[in-house]
């Protein structure tokens, strides 16, 4: 325990915080290039196929990301945008690709979550959807 006089002299020492998407050096999202799109298998408890591209990145990093959604047009030196948070049970992958930007198509068959993989929304063909009125006079 450090005595009082050490507390003034040092001040409280702040804990070192992780950062798991390093590469990204604070960036919400960054460019890179694919330079081999392949499969990985998860961790103990689960089993699947999972695609994961390895990139480079704009500022020289080389990171390996995680392609969501089914299917993927991803061939090498296709262009991507990256974001931070990849597959949990994947060791070693930080990073996500971002549909629908770039050279990175999106979903066409989304209906829900469509954000998150780049699907436009398009109606239904014979529904009128009614628009909202704030202020309706009965």
């Amino acid at each position: 325990m450090s005595t009082l006089q050490q507390r003034y002299r040092w001040g409280t020492l702040k804990r070192k915080t992780h950062q798991w998407a390093s590469a990204l050096h604070k960036c919400p999202q960054i460019r890179g290039v694919v330079m081999r799109a392949r499969i990985l298998t998860p961790r103990k408890p689960n089993s699947a196929k999972r695609p994961v591209a390895k990139v480079v990145l704009s500022n020289r990093d080389r990171v390996t990301a995680h392609i969501p959604g089914v299917g993927h047009n991803l061939r090498r030196h296709s262009a991507v945008l990256i974001r931070g948070g990849g597959a949990r049970d994947l060791p070693g992958v930080f990073y996500a690709c971002m549909r629908g930007v770039l050279d990175f198509e999106g979903l066409l068959e989304k209906k829900r979550r469509r954000s998150i993989y780049g699907a436009r929304y398009i109606a239904p063909e014979g529904i009128v959807r009614q628009k909202r009125r704030k202020f309706r006079k009965i």
